[in-house]
């Protein structure tokens, strides 16, 4: 037997106020984003904003439906936007916001475990990562270098 030990490196930032003003503007369209979301059955509202290469800002943001699998999270509802819309270019940086009209979300809030599928597919297939921001609504902002810090040992076209 071997043990295999895997480490993730993300940098922690104590608010919006420590982070590169491009970077705040990228996480000022998540949180319009969030705005926009539809959510009446969680009252989890997701913004999510995406830089590209080109320099254009995709935004997306959590679309529910009383039949809960047919929603769709706001970070795969930016991507497949800007692979729709922009099929050539590469993402740069991602940003991400929650809150919840329940609690107050000050704590940092990474993509589900569908969506960093769906960013590593992306990471994949454009051979550079993708740096993510996420936060809650306040507070902490948390970045992570690539979607391979969130998601080791990922699944992709190699095991099929």
């Amino acid at each position: 037997m071997k043990e295999v030990k895997l480490e993730t490196v993300l940098n922690v930032y104590d608010g919006l106020s420590e982070l590169p003003h491009d970077i705040q503007q990228l996480i000022d369209a998540a949180i319009k984003a969030r705005e926009n979301a539809y959510a009446p059955y969680s009252k989890f509202k997701v913004g999510a904003a995406i830089l590209l290469d080109n320099n254009e800002i995709v935004i997306g943001s959590n679309q529910e439906n009383a039949s809960y699998p047919s929603g769709l999270c706001a970070e795969r509802t930016a991507i497949y936007y800007a692979g729709a819309k922009y099929p050539n270019a590469k993402i740069l940086k991602m940003a991400l916001t929650a809150s919840s009209q329940n609690q107050v979300t000050d704590a940092p809030i990474p993509p589900c475990g569908a969506c960093r599928q769906s960013i590593s597919e992306y990471e994949i297939k454009q051979e550079q990562p993708i740096e993510i921001y996420f936060m809650g609504a306040i507070g902490k902002v948390v970045k992570s270098n690539s979607l391979a810090n969130l998601l080791p040992l990922g699944f992709d076209r190699s095991f099929l």
